[in-house]
């Protein structure tokens, strides 16, 4: 039974503990700065990794907008920290094997993967302004020129 709420522009960002590879956080300890949330299928996959890289590469851009970003997935820490490893990854990644973050984010779905049907996440972003509402969100995120739209809004949003 899925008892998920989708989270709509204008909440407040939900005040959840989260383990991240920089140890444990509050999201409600990004406020003062925008915050990103993007959500991810798996690890090391080849859209996820395009993502990942697409983010690191504009990681400057987005601090240069006062913008924080934080990638989850249901992936463990130490699936994560390979993954950065890996591919020289500048970003936090939460770790949700629990799906506490998905399911309050609503974004998990059931989909067809090869015939079969299967319950996953669907690629997701989240922004969040200095106050911690939420500003906008995508869903159903194809990956390329993703990363640059995010972008675009975070520097678009108004600055407290």
């Amino acid at each position: 039974m899925n008892t998920t709420t989708l989270l709509s522009v204008g909440d407040s960002i939900p005040g959840l503990t989260i383990e991240t590879t920089r140890g444990q956080a509050v999201l409600t300890d990004f406020i003062g700065h925008q915050l990103v949330v993007y959500f991810y299928p798996k690890d090391d996959t080849p859209g996820c990794t395009v993502e990942g890289q697409d983010f690191t590469r504009l990681h400057q851009d987005f601090l240069m907008a006062d913008t924080q970003i934080l990638g989850v997935s249901r992936d463990s820490l130490a699936a994560h920290q390979r993954f950065i490893d890996k591919y020289a990854f500048t970003l936090t990644l939460a770790s949700d094997p629990s799906e506490t973050l998905c399911n309050a984010f609503g974004v998990m779905k059931d989909k067809s993967m090869y015939g079969k049907s299967v319950r996953g996440v669907e690629r997701s972003t989240f922004l969040f302004d200095a106050k911690g509402i939420l500003r906008q969100a995508w869903r159903g995120v194809k990956v390329p020129g993703h990363a640059e739209q995010v972008l675009q809004a975070a520097r678009n949003l108004p600055t407290l």
